[in-house]
């Protein structure tokens, strides 16, 4: 498939083509090869991909083509699992539907006045994306009808299932017509997504998409032994390199992720810090901010980081090791996007070697090890300096 007819291969109409053009995405992926044409014919579908891979774009033009303009309810369902993939799914779904303006997208999460997003619902959206809880809390209040949903799709349903919406999930299959297409997305398969596919879905065409050389994220992979006591040293010194302009930092707890953030800011770092604790709004400013470049250096949870979506985060700093093998991925993918090039550093002390050792059973990569020699500076296995200007 050419660069120049990709998409208009996959029949996509002239307005969504024209948003992609400027949207810069001139040929489709893998997953966007082979879910667009089924989608369009109406098969429910079960997609396996590595983050990154364009699930957003694969699931949003078949759900736009087929929008029928002249109705007044919810035609398309998204559910994610936190607030962030919810805003950033809309987002991309609006730069989707940019030519065509009759398109409403809305987007129902906690956190956020439920006034303000009654109001929108009062325009009669054709789709909506949604976190379960406040999904059904709009259906309890009577501010949103699911029964003439067409197309409904779950974003990391993975994640979503394992973050204990299973019973919120189903009820919602359960309030859109039998008839409807259901489509799942997710970086992994587990038990509770087959058993959704087996319950709710009509003979599904699955589409597994493994991470090759063309569509994992071009990522340097790193790893350091520190003492637990010295990670927020190591920290600032791969901060003081000056290599590296737009930085996230992962720490598991939203605790230690104040902390860590704290600290930084204490020795002068334009830092911001993001995890649950933080009301929604203050939440959505934070991660806005980091987008357009206002600050530098992000500390962040795990699961206050999905959904951002930045292309040019330079490095990734595992300041913990994440408490879930796949949530490395999801970590270290925060970088390398739009096929530039990214750095990722991994922390850990001499008793988590072994842990590390299963995520990367589970990554099947390499890192290279470093290690800070007695003088304090980073160096490679061969004895050179990793910066050579510290």
């Amino acid at each position: 498939m050419s660069q120049e007819n990709g998409f208009l291969a996959l029949d996509v109409s002239k307005e969504v083509h024209q948003a992609l053009t400027r949207m810069g995405i001139t040929a489709p992926t893998r997953i966007q090869q082979e879910t667009i044409p089924p989608m369009m014919a109406g098969r429910d579908i079960i997609g396996i991909a590595p983050t990154g891979t364009g699930k957003t774009i694969a699931f949003g033009i078949p759900m736009l083509e087929y929008i029928s303009l002249k109705e007044t309810r919810v035609q398309e369902l998204v559910l994610a699992p936190t607030r962030e993939l919810a805003l950033q799914i809309v987002q991309e779904l609006s730069d989707l539907a940019k030519f065509i303006p009759e398109i409403k997208v809305v987007a129902l999460y906690g956190g956020q006045p439920m006034s303000r997003q009654i109001t929108q619902l009062r325009r009669n959206p054709q789709i909506v994306v949604a976190t379960p809880g406040r999904l059904l809390d709009m259906v309890a209040r009577g501010h949103v009808r699911l029964d003439r949903v067409h197309t409904m799709v779950l974003d990391e349903a993975d994640e979503m299932l394992k973050m204990g919406f299973v019973k919120d999930v189903t009820r919602i299959i359960e309030l859109v017509p039998p008839s409807r297409q259901l489509v799942m997305f997710s970086a992994t398969t587990n038990a509770e997504v087959m058993t959704i596919s087996w319950k709710y879905q009509h003979e599904p065409i699955e589409i597994t998409v493994e991470a090759t050389r063309e569509n994992r994220p071009q990522i340097t992979q790193y790893t350091m032994i520190v003492e637990r006591e010295e990670k927020t040293g190591a920290l600032q010194y791969l901060l003081d390199s000056d290599e590296y302009e737009r930085v996230m930092v992962f720490v598991n707890t939203k605790f230690m992720t104040q902390r860590v953030c704290d600290r930084l800011k204490k020795q002068g770092y334009r830092a911001e810090a993001l995890h649950g604790d933080i009301r929604q709004s203050q939440r959505t400013r934070i991660m806005n901010d980091f987008k357009r470049g206002r600050f530098p250096i992000l500390v962040s949870t795990d699961v206050a980081a999905r959904g951002i979506d930045v292309d040019d985060v330079e490095a990734v700093i595992n300041y913990d090791l994440p408490n879930e093998d796949e949530y490395y991925l999801h970590r270290i993918g925060r970088t390398g996007r739009a096929r530039k090039h990214g750095v990722a550093f991994t922390m850990m002390t001499y008793q988590e070697s072994v842990r590390m050792d299963e995520i990367l059973r589970y990554m099947q990569t390499q890192p290279t090890p470093l290690h800070f020699d007695e003088s304090k500076v980073l160096r490679r296995e061969d004895g050179e300096a990793f910066f050579e200007h510290i």
